[in-house]
């Protein structure tokens, strides 16, 4: 459960570094059309919402609305912020509530084929961070085109700075670079 705890949490803190620099980049470059999946930065980490909007509802064994892996409307960037946060909070008091048990219980739902799902809450929450980490990957691909840095969010990063951890990665980047 550690480290459930610690996946959700670096979850938390890369989805609000990615939406920075997001936000760093003018408008027009956040939401140009580009060569994936999503169109766009904004429309990409959207869909990330979306999906663990979608999880989160087969946690809790509740309905959702989404037909579709993202929304029609995209939400502004401030709005997406907000929305997200909300999210990453969410499942972080969750996997906080979970114990050993709960963490392997089978949630069983449908997918927006229809086609039938079954996973345990800690394959799910695996999935969100896992997913999550994806398409930030994506979205910094699609900073560098615009020209832009994104800031370093990988978990050893997160684990140093959330721990205090001595961690300096093994590249040829001045350590000033990730202060």
């Amino acid at each position: 459960m550690k480290t459930l705890a610690k996946l959700v949490r670096y979850k938390r803190w890369a989805d609000a570094l990615m939406l920075a620099d997001v936000g760093s980049v003018p408008l027009a470059e956040a939401e140009r059309s580009r060569a994936t999946r999503w169109d766009n930065m904004i429309r990409t980490m959207n869909h990330v919402r979306v999906v663990d909007d979608i999880f989160r509802a087969h946690l809790t064994g509740t309905a959702h609305s989404y037909t579709y892996r993202n929304t029609d409307v995209t939400p502004a960037l401030g709005e997406l912020v907000v929305l997200m946060d909300r999210l990453d909070r969410w499942y972080i008091v969750y996997v906080d509530g979970l114990d050993d048990s709960g963490a392997d219980e089978i949630v069983r739902f449908r997918f927006l084929d229809g086609s039938e799902g079954a996973l345990t809450r800690q394959e799910i929450i695996l999935h969100v961070v896992n997913h999550a980490t994806y398409h930030r990957g994506l979205v910094s691909d699609m900073l560098y085109q615009a020209g832009s840095m994104p800031t370093t969010n990988d978990l050893p990063v997160f684990l140093a700075e959330a721990f205090n951890r001595n961690y300096r990665p093994v590249m040829n980047i001045p350590a000033t670079a990730f202060t």
